[in-house]
C-alpha cells in the first residue's frame, strides 16, 4: 500500500509528536526506600502501590524456621528502575520481577530490587521474593514493653505485628498507609491449625503436613496479617445478625478467665454494626492463644487474636478496632488516637448498653483519679512521640475527647458522625484533621477550641 505526499508528511509529524511525548516523559528513578512516616521514617515504601500479597509460608515449630514466598502486586506511582521491600533479618535467595530474575541488594531492613527492565508509572507489576530463616520478635518500650510479632509458642506461633514487625515475616511496603488484599496459605506439621485473616478458602493435610488458605478479600495493614499456628478447638457460624464467625481457642486455655469469647465476639459485633455502620469484613472471630509473655491482644484483621489478655472489656475493644483502626487505618502513626481512643471510648459504650456505667461517669472515673502533676496529662495525644504512642494517656484521654465531643455537639450529632466517618473512609486512610473537619460538618459547630485542649495541649484540663 502506497500513501500519498501529504499523507506521509502527516505521519512524519506524527511520529515526532510521539517521540517528544515520549522524550518528555520522566527518567526511571528508584522509590524511596521509606513512606515518610516521622515515627519510622524507613517503613513502607516509595514508588509503588501495593495492591494485593501471595503469601505462601511453611513454619516448622520444632526448629523454628520459617520458609517463604511473598508475590506481591503492584502498581507504580512513577517511573522506577529500583524499589525497596521491608524484610527483618530473614535471608532472601530469589527476587523475580514480572517473572524474570533481578538483582536485590540488601542494607539493613531495607532490600533493593533492580529489575532488568524499568517499570511504567501506571503500569502493575509483580515482584516475588524467596527467603527462609528463623524469624525474631522485636521488643523495646513500645508495645507495653513486651515482646510482638512473629512469637513462637510451645505448639506453634503466635503472630501479632503492630507496628512495625510484619516485615520481621514477609517482605512487604510495611506501613498502613500501603493497604492491600491478601492470599495467605500455611504449611505447619499436621495436627496444628493455621489461623489467617479473611475467609477459609480450603483445608487439607498431605504428607504429614497441614495446608491452610485464607483469602482476606478487604484491603488490609501490613501489621494486621496473621499467621498463627497451633492447637485449636475451632468454632464456626453466624452472628444473631448473619455474620460468618470461626473462633479457635487454644484447648489450654478452654475454660480459663470466665469469658465466652464466642459469645461476646457474636454480640460485640453485632452491636457495634448498629452503632459504627455495617460489618466492614467477610468474617467476625477471634484467636485465642496461649502465649502469656505477649503482654497484649490485637485487633487482627477479621479475627482478633488474644494472649494473656482476654476478658469481656478487651473482646469489645479489639473489635471496635475493625472499624476503627482496620477499615479506617491510620495516615501516619501519630494518628494512633484515632484507633485506640475510638477503641477504648467503645468500651465505654459497651458498659453503657449492659447499664452497668454511663460513658459520662467512666470519662469522670478517669480524668478524677490522676492529679494535675501525674505524668499521664504530659502526653501530647495527637501526636505522642514513637515510644509512647501507646501511653495510657492515648487510649484514655483520647476516650476522654470523645466524650467531651459528645456532650458539646450531643447525642444526635454524635452518634451520626461515628457511622459517617467510618462510611467516609471505608477501607482508606485518615488523619485527625480529618476527624476533625467531619466533626465540625456534622456538628454544624466550630470546634478547634475543644480538640486544641485535649489532643495538642498538655496538661490537665480544666472542666
Amino acid at each position: 500500500m502506497a500513501f500519498s505526499r501529504s499523507a506521509r508528511l502527516g505521519a512524519l509529524a506524527i511520529a515526532a509528536a510521539s517521540f517528544l511525548v515520549v522524550a518528555a516523559a520522566p527518567a526511571p528513578t528508584p522509590g524511596a526506600d521509606g513512606i515518610g512516616d516521622p515515627y519510622f521514617p524507613q517503613l513502607g515504601n516509595g514508588g509503588f502501590d501495593a495492591r494485593h500479597y501471595d503469601l505462601d509460608v511453611a513454619y516448622a515449630p520444632d526448629t523454628g524456621r520459617l520458609d517463604g514466598r511473598t508475590t506481591l502486586t503492584a502498581r507504580a506511582t512513577q517511573n522506577l528502575s529500583a524499589f525497596d521491600l521491608d524484610l527483618q533479618k530473614l535471608e532472601v535467595t530469589k527476587v523475580e520481577v514480572n517473572g524474570r530474575r533481578a538483582e536485590f541488594t540488601r542494607s539493613g531492613d531495607e532490600i533493593s530490587v533492580t529489575p532488568k527492565d524499568a517499570l511504567r508509572k501506571g503500569r502493575d507489576f509483580t515482584v516475588s521474593v524467596t527467603y527462609g530463616g528463623i524469624p525474631e520478635p522485636l521488643n523495646g518500650p513500645i508495645v507495653f514493653g513486651s515482646d510482638y510479632g512473629w512469637m513462637k509458642t510451645t505448639d506453634g506461633v503466635f503472630v501479632a505485628c503492630e507496628p512495625n514487625a510484619a516485615s520481621t515475616w514477609f517482605p512487604s511496603s510495611d506501613h498502613p498507609a500501603d493497604k492491600a488484599t491478601y492470599d495467605i496459605r500455611i504449611k505447619a506439621p499436621q495436627g496444628l491449625t493455621g489461623v489467617s485473616n479473611g475467609r477459609l478458602v480450603s483445608t487439607y493435610d498431605k504428607g504429614g503436613s497441614t495446608y491452610t488458605h485464607w483469602r482476606e478479600s478487604k484491603p488490609m495493614a501490613t501489621y494486621l496479617a496473621t499467621a498463627t499456628i497451633g492447637k485449636f478447638d475451632v468454632r464456626t457460624g453466624k452472628t444473631p445478625s448473619g455474620i460468618p464467625i470461626y473462633v479457635a481457642i487454644d484447648p489450654v486455655l478452654a475454660n480459663s478467665n470466665n469469658v465466652d469469647v464466642y459469645a461476646v465476639t457474636a454480640a460485640a459485633t453485632d452491636y457495634w454494626s448498629q452503632l459504627f455502620g455495617p460489618y466492614p469484613f467477610e468474617e467476625t472471630g477471634a484467636i485465642v492463644d496461649d502465649m502469656p509473655e505477649a503482654g497484649f491482644s490485637l485487633e487482627v484483621q477479621s479475627k482478633p487474636a488474644y494472649s494473656a489478655v482476654r476478658s469481656e472489656s478487651t473482646i469489645v475493644h479489639e473489635l471496635a478496632h475493625q472499624w476503627f483502626g482496620d477499615s479506617v487505618s491510620v495516615a501516619q502513626w501519630k494518628d494512633i488516637w484515632l484507633n485506640e481512643g475510638f477503641a477504648t471510648y467503645a468500651q465505654w459504650l459497651w458498659a453503657e448498653h449492659q447499664g452497668t456505667r454511663s460513658a459520662h461517669d467512666s470519662f469522670l472515673a478517669g480524668y478524677n483519679s490522676r492529679a494535675a502533676d501525674n505524668p499521664f496529662w504530659q502526653i501530647t495525644v495527637a501526636d505522642p512521640q514513637r515510644d509512647t504512642m501507646f501511653a495510657s494517656a492515648v487510649y484514655q484521654r483520647g476516650a476522654m475527647t470523645l466524650q467531651m465531643l459528645r456532650e458539646r455537639i450531643g447525642d444526635t450529632a454524635f452518634f451520626k458522625l461515628l457511622p459517617a466517618w467510618t462510611k467516609l473512609h471505608r477501607y482508606g486512610n485518615a488523619d485527625t484533621a480529618d476527624f476533625i473537619r467531619l466533626a465540625e460538618k456534622v456538628s454544624g459547630q466550630q470546634l478547634d477550641d475543644l480538640f486544641q485542649t485535649w489532643l495538642f495541649t498538655a496538661g490537665k484540663p480544666a472542666l
